[in-house]
């Protein structure tokens, strides 16, 4: 009688019901039958006894091993899971040669956060004479868990002696170092198990993931390691045939190294063959339009999801995909269709209401983007910056600047506790102006502060809170430095030039100023009030009326002003 019951009756599991009373016969023919040898046998020598003793012992103990394991096997079918764990834990000490249920159990004593468990039925099973390699990387896991790093070491290392082709070993070798601060020693792991000979498939996979993750841990190597996992990878392609689902991993891993030609090169095999189960060819058309899209390659993306929906015309994920794809290309009218049917098949679809808002935003079309948020809060959603934010876009658009400012304000409560990343320089500037809109200048000027906090040169902010500071004439000073900062990066703009222009009239810099206001009136691509009225005011402060009068005339046909009709007055009496 050897070890090999336990672990021939474990095999079993995944596809026989064990059962309890079966197995109690199977024991009882067992000892009858060896019963019915010692009958048939007659006397023995004491030798012959001791060993028949021993025999018997043996089967008892196996006998009890079993009968623990069977017990385990019924709480595991009724769903009791601790108590089924201690059955096959008790089997486990019992029979410590039974490899299959020693790695079960320590795996699930390591999803149970049992580390200790784990080990000490690992340590009697590597007392075993034949222990394998599997049984001491596992046992190097767990050492490695407890922080026991030297005995982590030492026990991979058997392991790596044991099963050299086994990937375990390497992997708990080089977690260890990892852990130790040695990213030197890891890469030299690594490097060690790429030079091992006759590995399959799986061992190169893992091994090319491994040196990725070393990459993204150790930046300053990445370049490096990226290189030695495509080699692993690329050694892999060779290995032939591969499962489809080892095609499509490793299409993976050559996506994570951004080789998106040997990624689609993986997934397009893939496609071409005739037994492909459907979801997995949806699938792999997907990754397909997302490696293109990352390529800007949008012809061949927008073919792989239109063939997706050729075969699920009902797919509400791939609409989406296809409206994020129209958006990007600036093609708004068929994003918001696209996103609409997203919706319309899948209503509890959140990012597509917002997205199909910003298209309608980006249309012109703020009542259609109203609707569509407002749809949105009737789906009571939990609060979410994106639909207070574009209830603030779409009211700003409508000069209702009051209800922008309130929208504005919530999107950022929510902001700063649940998406901080979302407070961006362009978000301030949005609330700044709209507090300067609604005449809170002080409140404006913190949130343009703010802004330039997060994006120091970006010379729309420069300009705005310059022009504020310079109509108000305060900070006039700090104001023409932010224009000048702000027309060095766009010399030629009308609204920096007429920008500058008012900051030196405010300064009293009349004829510098007039300079600057008849280069924004050229540089403008079509007749501006605003501009015509600074000019205007110039002009007169040059005690050029005439010319002023011409000016603020332009302006007022332009766009009726109260403000700028009143300049006209005087001259309109005579």
């Amino acid at each position: 009688m050897t070890h090999s019951l336990t672990g021939n009756l474990f095999s079993q599991v995944a596809g026989d019901v064990l059962n309890f009373g079966m197995l109690r016969r199977c024991l009882l023919w067992l000892t009858l039958a060896v019963t019915g040898v010692m009958l048939a046998t007659g006397c023995k020598t004491v030798s012959e006894r001791v060993a028949e003793d021993q025999e018997e012992n043996e089967i008892d103990r196996l006998a009890e091993a079993h009968a623990h394991y069977a017990a385990g096997v019924m709480h595991d079918l009724n769903d009791e899971a601790v108590l089924a764990l201690d059955e096959y834990y008790k089997a486990a000490l019992i029979d410590p040669g039974a490899e299959d249920l020693v790695l079960e159990v320590s795996r699930r004593f390591l999803l149970n956060k049992q580390p200790d468990k784990a080990l000490e039925i690992l340590t009697r099973a590597v007392d075993e004479p034949d222990a394998s390699g599997a049984i001491y990387g596992r046992l190097g896991v767990v050492y490695s868990q407890l922080g026991q790093l030297d005995l982590a070491v030492q026990a991979s290392r058997t392991a790596i002696h044991k099963s050299p082709q086994s990937l375990l070993g390497y992997q708990n070798l080089f977690a260890c170092y990892f852990q130790n601060k040695q990213p030197d020693k890891a890469l030299a792991t690594l490097d060690e198990a790429a030079k091992v000979p006759d590995t399959d498939v799986e061992f190169l996979a893992g091994l090319s993931e491994l040196y990725v993750n070393f990459g993204m841990q150790t930046p300053v190597l990445r370049t490096n390691a990226n290189a030695k996992a495509k080699v692993e990878l690329l050694r892999a392609t060779q290995m032939q045939p591969l499962t489809p689902e080892m095609q499509l991993r490793l299409g993976d891993d050559f996506g994570l190294l951004n080789d998106a030609d040997h990624a689609a090169q993986m997934y397009q095999d893939l496609l071409k063959q005739d037994t492909l189960d459907p979801d997995l060819r949806e699938t792999l058309r997907a990754k397909l339009a997302d490696l293109y899209m990352r390529e800007q390659n949008h012809r061949r993306a927008l073919e792989q999801l239109e063939d997706i929906i050729k075969d699920d015309p009902a797919n509400a994920r791939v609409y989406y995909y296809l409206g994020s794809l129209a958006f990007d290309q600036n093609e708004m009218t068929n994003a918001a269709d696209y996103f609409s049917k997203t919706i319309l098949l899948q209503p509890d679809f959140e990012a597509a209401y917002y997205d199909l808002a910003s298209a309608q935003i980006n249309m012109n079309q703020p009542l259609s983007a109203q609707s569509t948020l407002a749809k949105a809060r009737d789906k009571q959603f939990v609060d979410n910056f994106m639909l207070e934010y574009l209830s603030g876009v779409v009211a700003s658009s409508q000069t209702n600047f009051s209800d922008a400012l309130k929208f504005f304000t919530t999107a950022e409560i929510i902001a700063e506790a649940k998406e901080p990343q979302r407070l961006t320089g362009p978000f301030y500037f949005q609330i700044g102006a709209t507090c300067e809109r609604l005449g809170k200048i002080e409140d404006a000027e913190k949130y343009f502060e703010k802004s330039l906090t997060l994006q120091p040169n970006d010379d729309e902010t420069l300009n705005y809170l310059g022009f504020m500071w310079a109509d108000h004439g305060t900070n006039l000073a700090r104001a023409k430095d932010y224009i000048t900062r702000a027309l060095q990066t766009d010399p030629n703009n009308a609204a920096y030039l007429d920008s500058m222009g008012w900051v030196l009239f405010k300064q009293g810099k009349t004829k510098e100023a007039l300079g600057y206001m008849q280069r924004a009136i050229a540089a403008s691509d079509e007749p501006d009030p605003e501009l015509l009225d600074h000019l205007g005011d110039v002009y007169a402060a040059l005690k050029q009326m005439d010319k002023a009068r011409e000016a603020w005339q332009k302006s007022v046909a332009l766009e009726p002003n109260d403000q700028v009709q009143k300049k006209l007055a005087p001259d309109m009496k005579k």
